[in-house]
This record gives C-alpha cells, sequence and structure tokens, in this order.
C-alpha cells in the first residue's frame, strides 16, 4: 500500500482530510465586533444624563416608587438607572416645637438618571403620575453637570434648614426665659443657628435680645 492509499484510508476512518487546506481565522473580524461594541457601549455612555420629569405634586415618592417598579419589570435597568425625589432635612418651629421633616426641594418634580432613547422615554413618560418631561415633549433637556452637581451637594449638606412662621419687622411674643411675654419686632433672623434677634422694649428703649426659633412667636 502505497503512502497515498494510506492517507485515504486515514481519511475514511476518521472522517479528516489531512491534506485539505487548513482553515484560516481572520482574527481581525472578532477584534471589530468587539470594537463595535465598544464604541455603541462609549455613544450610549454619552447619551447618558440626568432628566427632570415633572409630576403631580405631593406625588413624588409615588411616582419614584411605581417609575423603579416599571424598570425592574420591563427589564430597563440598562438605559434607565437612577430615581431620585430631591429632598433636604427641615425643622419646622411652631408653637414652640421643633419638628423634623424632610423638605422636598422642588415639588412637583423628580430626576431621572437614564439614556434617553425612543424606549426609555416611553416607561418614564407612561408612568402613572408623570405629566412630561422639562423641554420639548420628545426632546427633554438634560441637566449641565454644574446643575447635578448643585443639587446633589444640597441634597448632602448637613446643614438644617428652619421652617418659622415669622420675617424681618414682624411682632412677635417671647415664649419662655426672663424676657417671657415680652412683645417685640423681629430684627434679624440666623437660619443656620437657629435663631432671631428681637427688638424689645426695655425700661423705655428699644433693647435687642437674641432667642431660639422656639421661643418666639408670632403674634
Amino acid at each position: 500500500m502505497t503512502s497515498e492509499d494510506k492517507r485515504s484510508k486515514r481519511s475514511d476512518r476518521k472522517g479528516v482530510d489531512y491534506d485539505a487546506e487548513p482553515i484560516h481565522i481572520d482574527e481581525d473580524e472578532g477584534f471589530n465586533i468587539t470594537l463595535e461594541e465598544a464604541t455603541a457601549a462609549e455613544d450610549a455612555a454619552k447619551k447618558r444624563a440626568w432628566y427632570v420629569v415633572h409630576c403631580y405634586s405631593g406625588y413624588e415618592s409615588k411616582v419614584k416608587q411605581s417609575l423603579e417598579q416599571r424598570i425592574g419589570n420591563l427589564g430597563m435597568q440598562d438605559k434607565i438607572f437612577d430615581v431620585i425625589v430631591p429632598t433636604e432635612e427641615e425643622i419646622e418651629v411652631k408653637d414652640g416645637k421643633r419638628k423634623m421633616t424632610q423638605k422636598r426641594i422642588f415639588p412637583g418634580y423628580i430626576l431621572v438618571d437614564m439614556i434617553h432613547d425612543e424606549q426609555s422615554w416611553f416607561v418614564v413618560r407612561n408612568t402613572p403620575g408623570v405629566t412630561g418631561f422639562v423641554g420639548f415633549e420628545k426632546d427633554p433637556t438634560p441637566l449641565s453637570d454644574e446643575e447635578v452637581k448643585h443639587i446633589l451637594d444640597r441634597m448632602n449638606d448637613d446643614r438644617v434648614q428652619f421652617k418659622v412662621n415669622f420675617k424681618i419687622n414682624d411682632r412677635v411674643r417671647i415664649t419662655s426665659g426672663p424676657f417671657n411675654d415680652f412683645r417685640g419686632r423681629v430684627s434679624h433672623i440666623d437660619p443656620d443657628k437657629g435663631k432671631v434677634r428681637v427688638m424689645v422694649d426695655f425700661f423705655g428703649r428699644e433693647t435687642p435680645v437674641e432667642l431660639d426659633f422656639t421661643e418666639v412667636d408670632k403674634q
């Protein structure tokens, strides 16, 4: 048996053609696909931004919850990344008592971090309670990086805001301390310290008295 016959016999037995030309794999083809995918991902990242969404005032948290549920149910996590209701801590002073509350910075609005396209727009826009995007209806205006930073910094600010029912030149009554039940005029308000300066009539002349917000009440 010749060597050629042997090769033919091996080919018949194993189903392999030993004399066939080797298959050439174009490695660049696989690289090009990866590059296209990377480019697409990069383009998508460039389109990612924070958008302002208008909703019914007082229903911001409920709309946020509904939208997050839709994102999960519809598998939109790769296009809609975060939903927030911008809030800050506020102390409301009423009847001499302090009450800590979460104040909405922009009542009637929520912020959505997303890649804007027809599909993501549809999911957000058709969430119950949403009335529209800020900007053109189908082409909303994204927030700038500076605007986003300002909002997030305000949310993370440790300083507490005070809400009081009086303002400069209002007449108030002192409700505690050595000047209890004195009347006076508000001359200065320090919201950072929660202090108010009241000008009271003391021995025939106006005297400044610094008090805590809880120690005065508007007449």
